[in-house]
């Protein structure tokens, strides 16, 4: 995303809101499984550290997701280009509950209920908790300088957590009024829904949960050169 928006002539600022760290002592079985879920990059990493082999099909959530897992050596990558519900519906059209169980590589904290919906068509799935997310306590001094002083145009969020942490700590920061000169773009519903609060310029979402379309809203709308 950064690459894609300084194409476009944008400088960017990452800021970090959220740290993974893998949960210790986690370990894999791949017995009896005919493939593996994942719903977000570190979901890929967090198999890649823990499996030997790359040889199960890996059912990926977006495109992001799935081209982490395939630069990560994953022979077979399927991405649903969407949401949980998009991938339920991808591994239902494609797979046979009858050939084992799929893994879902998940953090300590998930959004939709990925193996309530593969039960629903006759799926066993094992969701394994392979890593978590630690919220940042503080937003970096770089990004409250450039609050204060106007310099941040369009700010983009891609999921509801760093929406969520984002919102309180600018708000601890007592920084919530400079808001009012940026633009956000929330992947989704879910995400913008987190940032409502917030005094933005003005508050936009994907129309579908991927990131060609965040970056689609970026261009309908137009942005500082």
């Amino acid at each position: 995303m950064a690459r894609a928006l300084a194409g476009r002539g944008i400088a960017v600022m990452i800021e970090p809101l959220l740290g993974i760290e893998p949960v210790p002592g986690v370990t894999v079985d791949p017995t009896g499984l005919q493939g593996l879920l994942v719903t977000s990059a570190n979901g890929a990493r967090a198999l890649a550290r823990l499996l030997p082999g790359r040889d199960l099909p890996v059912w990926a959530v977006g495109d992001s997701s799935a081209r982490v897992a395939r630069e990560l050596g994953f022979a077979s990558v399927h991405s649903a280009g969407g949401d949980v519900e998009d991938l339920a519906a991808l591994v239902a059209a494609r797979a046979d509950p009858a050939a084992g169980a799929l893994l879902h590589a998940a953090g300590e904290t998930i959004a939709g209920d990925l193996s309530g919906r593969l039960a629903e068509r006759g799926f066993a799935v094992r969701r394994e908790t392979l890593y978590r997310a630690v919220a940042a306590t503080a937003l970096s001094p770089d990004l409250c300088r450039a609050l204060r002083a106007g310099t941040i145009d369009l700010a983009l969020f891609f999921s509801p957590r760093t929406a969520a942490t984002f919102a309180t700590l600018v708000t601890d920061a007592g920084l919530g009024e400079t808001l009012s000169r940026v633009v956000a773009y929330g992947l989704s519903g879910n995400v913008t829904a987190r940032l409502a609060a917030l005094p933005w310029a003005a508050l936009r979402k994907a129309a579908e949960p991927t990131l060609a379309a965040l970056l689609a809203a970026v261009d309908e709308n137009g942005h500082p050169s």
